[in-house]
């Protein structure tokens, strides 16, 4: 789960990310990253790079608060979308 940002940031630039994320994992330093705006791999820390933990943190309480949410529910209502369109009971010209 922690590379899966790290993965979606390779692929949207239009890199190898299992190359990337296992050069990434294997580095023996935890500053080491991979900057995608250079394509190099760097020193998170004294190039600049960051990611703020807090908004990780909480994305991750969020999506696991959710989670339970829905496990202990008895019951799930949600508005299905339906493919045919209502036009008050005016025909369509088609």
């Amino acid at each position: 789960a922690s590379a899966a940002p790290l993965t979606q940031l390779v692929k949207n630039a239009g890199g190898s990310a299992e190359v990337v994320v296992s050069r990434v994992l294997a580095e023996a330093k935890t500053n080491q990253g991979y900057n995608v705006a250079t394509g190099e791999y760097v020193d998170m820390i004294e190039s600049g790079v960051l990611d703020p933990t807090k908004v990780t943190r909480s994305a991750l309480q969020n999506a696991s608060s959710i989670s339970g949410l829905l496990l202990t529910t008895e019951c799930l209502i949600t508005n299905i979308k339906s493919d045919v369109h209502d036009h008050g009971g005016i025909p369509t010209m088609m």
